[in-house]
């Protein structure tokens, strides 16, 4: 069996369809088609079940996916197995949720990749969890630990919310003057983890403007409504302000999840340490700045 075939078989099980893949892979995706075939022909099975929406493990494919990304980790290990202490090298892809993704995630790897050329890191933001044990990802970025699982989780750091608006919006005197205005926020039915629904908190009964993504909702805040934000996305909207933060602030938690067989790997837990440091530092300093910010315009007013 050929491993090559195995590495295609891994990205495309990964993306879920040969256009996504083949970015990674620098190949097109009929070149990525027959090599699917080929496996699955050597195999005598077929791995994906083919649809317009994309490729789908089979009950064979699910049962050949994680040998696969076993094997890939190994190869992985043993690759830098010959590298000095000092080298960190290739690919690492970090799932995280949308705000972390958007906000502060693109900095850190900035950062990092700047101490460290030779590595190539990939942000993967997506509405849901990412799966680990897929190997979609080396290491995610969630806000809830999972409860099962071959991970480890370490936490990160805290991060803060607060409802916001336009500065040019009448300020409401209190949360239940939320009712007269349009709420921005998740779509009620796609929030994939508990700790992102809102609804309750504000006692809003609906959301007028709704979005999975949470640039998507600090946009639609830059035109109308009232919704919770996260305040390491502010700098990044002088449009808009806290509002009644007396009377509702959350605090939230980033978590670091790697599979526990990562543990081993050198190299990632390296760049998990970076990682760690680079968004408990951001989402430090951003606050810092919101806060600040806020003090110099009750100074000036």
């Amino acid at each position: 069996m050929n491993w090559d075939d195995l590495r295609i078989f891994l990205a495309v099980a990964r993306a879920e369809s040969l256009t996504g893949a083949a970015p990674g892979l620098r190949m097109d995706p009929a070149t990525l088609s027959r090599r699917i075939a080929r496996l699955e022909d050597t195999l005598g099975a077929a791995l994906f079940v083919k649809s317009p929406q994309g490729y789908a493990l089979t009950e064979r494919g699910q049962s050949l996916l994680g040998p696969v990304a076993e094997a890939e980790a190994m190869l992985a290990r043993g690759a830098e197995a010959g590298q000095g202490e000092e080298a960190l090298s290739g690919q690492i892809r970090i799932g995280a949720p949308d705000g972390c993704a958007t906000f502060i995630l693109p900095q850190v790897c900035a950062a990092i990749q700047a101490a460290h050329p030779a590595l190539e890191l990939q942000v993967l933001a997506l509405p849901r969890v990412v799966s680990l044990s897929r190997r979609e990802a080396d290491m995610a970025v969630t806000v809830s630990p999972p409860a099962a699982g071959r991970v480890t989780v370490q936490k990160i750091t805290d991060y803060h919310l607060h409802l916001a608006q336009r500065r040019d919006a009448p300020v409401p005197g209190s949360l239940g003057d939320l009712r007269d205005l349009p709420v921005v926020g998740y779509i009620p039915d796609m929030i994939f983890d508990r700790e992102l629904d809102y609804l309750d908190t504000i006692g809003a009964e609906r959301v007028d403007l709704a979005s999975t993504s949470v640039t998507v909702q600090l946009m639609m805040l830059r035109h109308r409504g009232i919704g919770i934000v996260h305040d390491f996305t502010l700098p990044s909207a002088p449009e808009l302000r806290r509002v009644l933060t007396g009377e509702l602030s959350l605090r939230r938690a980033y978590h670091l999840v790697r599979h526990e067989s990562d543990l081993r790997s050198q190299r990632l837990s390296r760049v998990a340490a970076l990682v760690v440091q680079g968004i408990r530092s951001e989402v430090v300093r951003l606050e810092e700045a919101v806060r600040r910010g806020e003090a110099e315009a009750s100074r000036a007013g």
